[in-house]
Formats: C-alpha cells, structure tokens, sequence
C-alpha cells in the first residue's frame, strides 16, 4: 500500500474534524441550557482526547485494528472524537476483512452508549432506547460503506496498475525476441550474401600461396578472379546495407532464385571450383521454394570451396510441381591439404532454420571415401501459377 503524503494525511483529519465539530457544538449548546452552564471537560478535556485521536490515526494503516479500537474507546469520553472514531471505521473497513469490520462497529455502538450516559444531563428527557442505538449504527454503516468502496476502488487500481505492467513487461520482451529474430535474419543474410564469394575468394588465394608452380597466365587468372571476387563481395554487401538502411515501405529488391543456379555454379567454377551441374527440373517452383533451394546450393559450395579446395563437386536437382524439389550435393576428398580456414558453424545452422521454415528436410553426413554429401528436400504444391517450364 502507498504511503500517504502530508496533504494527504491533512485532508482526511481536517474532514474528521468537520464530522466532529457539529456534534461538539450541539452538546455544548444542551449542557449550557439545561444546566445553566459548560463544564470544563467539555471545553478543555474533550478537545484535549480529541487531539490525541486525531494524531494517533497517522498510524491508522500500520495498525488498523489497534488505532480503530483505541480511537473508538476514546470516543466516548469526546464528541470531538467522534469523527475520528469514523474515520478509523471508514479505514478498516477498506481492507474488507467482517471480523474487523463487526468488531470495530459494535465497539463504537457500544461505546456511543456510553457517551449518552456521560453528556446526560440532569432534567433531561429519557430518549428512546432505539434512537440512540439506531443513529450510531446509522453513522458506522456510512463509514463501513464508504471505506469498503474505497477499498474495492483501491484493489482495482491497483489490479489495473498491476495489467498494465505485466502489459508493459510483455511488450519488452516482444520487442527483445523481435530484435532479436531480425538480428537472426541479418546475420543470415549476411552469412549467405558474403560467406560464398569470400570462401571462393579464400580458395584462389590458398592455391596461389600453395602452388609454385603455376605460370605467369594461370597466375594473372587467379589474381584476377581474387579481385573480381572482391569487388563483387562489396557490392552485395552495399545490397544488403542498402536494403536494412531502405525505408520500411520500400519493396525488397528480388531475390536469386533457382533460375540463378547456373551463374552460381559458373562463378564457383570460374574461381576454379570443379562443379558440375546436373539440373532435371523443368517447371518452375514457388519463389519461396526456388529461393531457398539457390541458398542450399550456395551454402554446400561455400563449405566444399572451404573444406575440400579442388575436389569435384556434383550438384544434382531434380524434382516436379506436386512432390518435392530435392537437391543433392557431393564432393570428394580434397586432393590437397591445406590449413583449415575459419568456420563459423552458422552456415548450415542457418540453412536448417530456412529449411525447416519452408517446412523440408535437411541431411548432411561425410561419405566413406572421404568426401561430403549433403541432400535438402522441399515441398513442391501444385500450383498452377507456378507450373509452367523453365525459360531457356
């Protein structure tokens, strides 16, 4: 429960006091004509325990039932008290616990009995008994129904503070696991854009430093190859940036697709890659299928330039609209050793993520000879949009 400010605190007993004051004033002005004058308790001594009650209900919330059993006892020696003596009711009650509740009523009922007998004064007609048991019942119901709205106003406070932080929380945390999917998704991105071009770049280097005996036109190949390489890694590169730094409302430029196959494996063999390509699709698939299928092959090439640097490479894709597109890459020993280049271990954990998204099946395995061979399978539908054959 919040701590209440000075204010706060100040508003409550000033409201006390002005409950309090009429019913003091009433019985100062009954003592004075029919007994001719105030005593002095009335005057100094009820205004005195008046004082007390009031500045024992700043302790009111630490000990609810305490101060509203002491305050309620002291009321019947202080009509100015009495306002005090609700407003400890009208505080208990906003717990809504019926035993404190019942207690704290009955002992003020009690309690105004008493001060009847106590302000009584000589001549006086006799009131009728359920008058003066009514009226102080009357009054503790008020309190009892203000404190328990106060209450239940104050647990759907903070039910709803307690929403809007879970709300709040929830949020942030959609927010992390978005950041950090998209994060994912760059890296991915990056990784396929960069990983190919530089692994190839790599392998015509390590055959340059490897190879003393390659004349000066195989030299100025490779050389050149390692700065074509280059160059086209940096402006896939400015792609990529590009597209992060577009506008959200700019379209994506298009992605390679199955038809981009070919110049893949050419680029690899242009870079002295032995591939060869065995392609017995004849329609085209989905773009979604016919681009992750571009990023299968570009990922096993990436691994073969890296692992296994002049060993032949077979590419096999084969597939029909209503099936599957399958897609099967192997590669021998690699006839020479060279030192083993960085691997980021991210590139067929990505590549599994992308399959398993497009909803197929990924398998990689090394072969007896020595070699490696990794096979996707991926849904096919039979979609007429996309079932007519292949561009020559």
């Amino acid at each position: 429960m919040p701590r209440l400010g000075v204010w706060q605190h100040a508003w409550r007993l000033m409201v006390a006091v002005v409950v309090s004051l009429p019913i003091w004033l009433s019985t100062l002005a009954l003592m004075r004509a029919r007994s001719g004058g105030a005593g002095s308790w009335v005057l100094v001594g009820d205004p005195l325990v008046a004082l007390g009650c009031l500045t024992l209900l700043l302790w009111r919330r630490r000990w609810p039932l305490a101060v509203a059993l002491a305050v309620t006892v002291a009321s019947t020696v202080s009509a100015l008290a009495t306002g005090a003596a609700l407003l400890a009711l009208c505080s208990v009650a906003t717990r809504r616990r019926p035993v404190e509740i019942g207690a704290v009523v009955l002992a003020y009922v009690t309690a105004s009995q008493f001060a009847v007998e106590v302000y009584r004064v000589q001549g006086s007609a006799e009131a009728l008994w359920w008058v003066e048991v009514a009226v102080p019942a009357l009054t503790a119901g008020i309190a009892v129904a203000t404190g328990t709205a106060v209450g239940a106003r104050r647990v759907e406070v903070w039910s709803l503070r307690e929403r809007a932080e879970s709300a709040e929380r929830e949020q942030s945390a959609r927010e992390a696991q978005a950041r950090a999917l998209e994060r994912n998704r760059i890296a991915r991105e990056m990784h396929d854009v960069l990983a190919h071009r530089i692994s190839l770049v790599a392998m015509q280097a390590g055959v340059l430093d490897h190879r003393g005996d390659l004349s000066a036109d195989e030299n100025r190949v490779l050389v050149r190859g390692i700065a074509e390489g280059s160059h086209q890694a940096l402006e896939e590169l400015r792609e990529v940036l590009g597209v992060l730094r577009a506008d959200p409302g700019r379209p994506d430029p298009p992605q390679p697709s199955l038809d981009r196959v070919p110049d893949l494996v050419a680029d690899a063999r242009a870079s002295g890659l032995d591939v060869r390509l065995a392609d017995a699709v004849t329609a085209t698939p989905p773009d979604a299928v016919g681009r992750t299928c571009y990023r299968i092959v570009q990922e096993a090439l990436t691994n073969a330039a890296k692992h296994a640097p002049g060993a032949v490479v077979l590419v096999t894709l084969g597939g029909a609209a209503g099936g599957t597109l399958d897609i099967n890459v192997r590669n021998g020993p690699a006839p020479r050793r060279t030192a083993r280049p960085p691997d980021s271990g991210f590139g067929l954990l990505g590549l599994g993520e992308r399959i398993t998204l497009a909803g197929g099946e990924l398998d990689h395995r090394p072969t007896p000879e020595g070699g490696y061979v990794l096979t996707a399978r991926l849904p096919w539908p039979d979609d007429p949009a996309h079932s007519h054959e292949k561009s020559a």
